[in-house]
């Protein structure tokens, strides 16, 4: 889709977009009277409400872009649409029958700039060539002799029509403003299309490999799938709502399936695996065990660890501690390990480490912060050798949900890293079916900053620096944690 107001170079672009790519241009104006001309019913109800001077409504409009886009030449070609939709019913009469595109360009241009470039345009009847009389003046004094203003090209109806546009514009990008890409249009035409065709060339890589990947695995991966690295220990962090213990809501049941799905897959390989959850640490009910982890000892002992007998065989569930690391224990995961007031694991997490040699040992969602109480528990270590030791685990498996500005959903995207390969950003992609897909945007080395996830998003060269501003600002704040 793209968007301009009136003189903004949308027609340009468009012609130039459809001559390299050999998309459907597909423009609400030349659908009416295409339609109204051919005298189709859709054609004639159109007729009426413009003969009688009325605007076509939505519904009529919206049913005629639905059929064009139905035609084997757009399924072949793919489609362009040109200014529509105009209003949030039209966008949402779109979106509920799952039709997307792949990338919305805004045109931006100011507006003394698009006021200047109306009222300087000239028609020459002859030609219908459009002339502009400071920045493409007619070849000739007989051209310029028999040029016209287009009766809309008056100082008060442009402006007239830009607030009409921008009350449009305003109703339809929350709808899509996760494909939002601002072009700035007060530049050469050939400037301008030479970054529309850098973001086309990007939506297409994209495609390529989404192709690519569901030809060689036969379906997609999904994004958050968990291939570790168990040769070493290490740290796996899922930072989704339900999975993080700041927020209000800490949903132990996703933690636990979560434990469930690596326990199984390491028992599928023959391995013997210890699922360890924290214990009590001193006197009375629940001392020193966070309340986010309250009851999960019962909840693993009683799940469902399916038909083949693997737990009390390959899965063993115990405590956090080096008593409990056993000769025939091959692989040890820990499960949410917590600093409570007052109360320090790392002592207990790093007798089972060094009783566990080279034996791997998996954090799941660790919180190890620092969190001295009066009782001096915490002091049997030095500061700063509990976050020494606490540091020393690397991330084996890393992965994020991104969501908008001010809110949880809709989601973005996600951030996933799985060791020791690099790290993945991906965009939510909506199917027509209605099902979701995750295509990868961008790669990193290293994780990357929200400077730098914003930037992705955007469609900004990886070397461009600058600070991430608007919508996209939030994101910094988010990837500190």
């Amino acid at each position: 889709m793209i968007s301009g107001a009136p003189a903004s170079g949308k027609g340009t672009q468009c012609q130039m977009i459809v001559e390299k790519y050999g998309l459907v241009h597909i423009s609400t104006g030349d659908l009416l009277r295409a339609e109204v001309s051919l005298g189709t019913e859709i054609g004639k109800k159109a007729k009426e409400y413009m003969d009688n001077g009325h605007l076509v409504p939505d519904e009529i409009v919206t049913d005629m872009v639905i059929s064009r886009l139905s035609r084997e030449d757009v399924k072949e070609k793919g489609w362009l649409l040109d200014g529509y939709p105009r209003s949030f019913s039209q966008a949402s009469s779109l979106e509920k029958l799952k039709i997307r595109p792949d990338i919305y360009i805004l045109l931006d241009v100011p507006d003394d700039i698009l006021i200047d470039r109306c009222v300087g345009r000239r028609l020459d009847p002859v030609t219908s060539k459009i002339y502009h009389v400071k920045n493409f003046p007619p070849e000739t004094e007989e051209i310029s002799a028999r040029l016209l203003t287009r009766p809309d090209d008056t100082e008060e109806k442009v402006k007239s029509r830009l607030e009409t546009y921008k009350r449009n514009t305003e109703a339809i990008l929350s709808t899509y403003v996760d494909l939002l890409n601002k072009v700035d249009g007060n530049r050469s035409r050939e400037a301008v299309f030479s970054e529309i065709d850098s973001l086309l060339q990007r939506v297409q890589e994209d495609a390529v490999k989404s192709r690519s990947l569901e030809k060689s695995r036969g379906d997609l991966i999904p994004v958050n799938s968990i291939n570790l690295n168990v040769e070493a220990s290490g740290k796996v962090e899922i930072n989704i709502p339900e999975l993080n213990p700041e927020m209000d809501v800490y949903r132990i049941g996703t933690l636990m399936e979560l434990v469930r799905t690596l326990a199984l897959s390491f028992a599928d390989d023959g391995k013997r695996v210890k699922v360890c959850v924290q214990g009590s640490m001193g006197e009375g009910a629940l001392a020193g065990m966070p309340l986010q982890l309250a009851g999960s000892r019962k909840i693993l002992e009683y799940m469902d660890w399916g038909e083949y007998g693997a737990k009390g065989t390959f899965i063993k569930i115990g405590s956090i501690g080096g008593r409990e690391v056993d000769e025939e224990d091959d692989i040890f995961i820990l499960v949410a390990p917590q600093n409570a007031v007052g109360n320090c694991i790392i002592d207990d997490m790093q007798a089972m480490t060094d009783a566990a040699g080279d034996r791997p040992v998996i954090l799941i969602n660790p919180r190890l912060k620092d969190l001295p109480g009066s009782s001096g528990i915490m002091q049997t270590m030095g500061r700063e050798e509990r976050l020494k030791y606490a540091a020393s685990f690397e991330n084996c498996y890393f992965f994020r949900l991104l969501y908008y500005a001010g809110t949880q959903y809709p989601i973005m995207g996600a951030l996933r890293m799985t060791y020791p390969y690099r790290w993945d950003l991906y965009k939510r992609v909506d199917e027509p079916s209605g099902k979701e897909r995750y295509v990868i945007i961008a790669t990193f080395p290293e994780k990357p900053t929200g400077d730098e996830i914003n930037d992705a998003f955007e469609g900004k060269p990886r070397n461009k620096k600058g600070s991430a501003s608007g919508i996209w600002g939030f994101l910094s704040g988010i990837l500190q944690a």
